[in-house]
């Protein structure tokens, strides 16, 4: 039919349809089942989709910018966070000490705690790079420009969570174990997607029969499928609206601010056509299903974070054709 011929409904359709379905099944079947899922896709699944897909990836031109742009969006947003955190507990502080505020409002309890400022620093700094956004990305633009997606989702967002995220949610949480440096980077080096990279890089020259190509971009497609279903099926336990103001404002600056701003300078650096795309496309994912585990971990703000990553999911169905209007030249 021609209508499928457009790529923002084939999207849809293939994209939120499988993670429409995971929002059934999680409501059908118990919580373990996406928790065993997700560590099958971990351990197994992703790292077979990105040795297929990777074999096939176009390595050619600026790719290796994929990483700094990534990182350059984690501290913008990081930033931008920051110094929202100050003006409100700056405001805070400000209606405390006035008299006539203080007595108007004896009970007045912070919003800016600092478990809160720890979840609103990962909800704006960190996206759903690998379970959302490389799916899109390859529903959009298909496997060629899936190296774009792959380099900022490992060595930018993947590092970033287990570096900076670890490193914030450590600070501003209430963990009884101490953290040493030495967790994040063992973290990254345990990742079985960073040796599935290497793997598919390596394995590019090697040539396969027809029939194991075949099946192995067979399964690759598969695995995509069960990630999206992963999704629906942990937004199925998302039941939270708290700290929604706050939460706004953190998605406006995650898959907004930060991908219009840092999109409109990729062209001065001569990044245009597809690979902005993709790259707009990765910066402008919701938050991370990450920060909820690190909020748990660390005792954060769970809540906040959940809420953003509800909302964020939603918000993305109306933020993609955007991007796609804005950079899709």
């Amino acid at each position: 039919m021609v209508y499928l011929e457009n790529p923002l409904l084939k999207l849809y359709l293939n994209v939120f349809g499988w993670v429409t379905l995971g929002f059934f099944l999680g409501r059908l079947l118990p919580r373990s089942y996406s928790t065993y899922l997700a560590k099958f896709l971990f351990f197994f699944g992703t790292p077979l989709s990105i040795v297929a897909f990777i074999r096939s990836a176009n390595l050619s031109g600026a790719i290796w910018m994929a990483p700094l742009i990534a990182w350059a969006a984690i501290l913008a947003g990081g930033g931008l966070a920051g110094i929202l955190i100050n003006f409100g507990v700056g405001e805070e502080r400000f209606k405390t000490l006035n008299p006539m505020i203080a007595h108007n409002s004896p009970e007045h309890t912070s919003a800016w705690s600092l478990p809160t400022q720890g979840s609103f620093l990962l909800a704006t700094m960190v996206g759903n790079t690998g379970f959302l956004g490389i799916p899109v990305t390859l529903s959009l633009l298909g496997s060629e420009h899936f190296a774009w997606a792959l380099f900022y989702d490992l060595l930018g967002t993947t590092m970033g969570m287990n570096i900076l995220g670890v490193a914030i949610a450590s600070h501003c949480g209430k963990s009884d174990r101490p953290q040493s440096w030495l967790g994040p980077v063992r973290a990254i080096f345990l990742n079985p997607a960073l040796w599935a990279f290497g793997l598919g890089f390596v394995s590019r020259s090697w040539p396969l029969p027809a029939q194991i190509e075949e099946l192995l971009t067979t399964g690759a497609w598969t695995v995509i499928t069960l990630s999206l279903i992963t999704i629906g099926m942990q937004l199925s336990k998302l039941n939270s609206l708290h700290n929604l103001k706050q939460v706004l404002v953190c998605l406006a600056i995650k898959m907004l601010l930060v991908p219009l701003a840092i999109g409109t300078g990729l062209t001065f650096l001569g990044i245009a056509g597809a690979p902005r795309l993709v790259l707009v496309l990765q910066m402008a994912m919701p938050p991370a299903f990450g920060t909820t585990l690190l909020a748990e971990a660390f005792n954060l703000d769970r809540e906040l974070a959940v809420t953003a990553i509800g909302l964020g999911c939603v918000s993305l169905l109306f933020t993609i054709p955007l991007w796609m209007r804005l950079f899709n030249f």
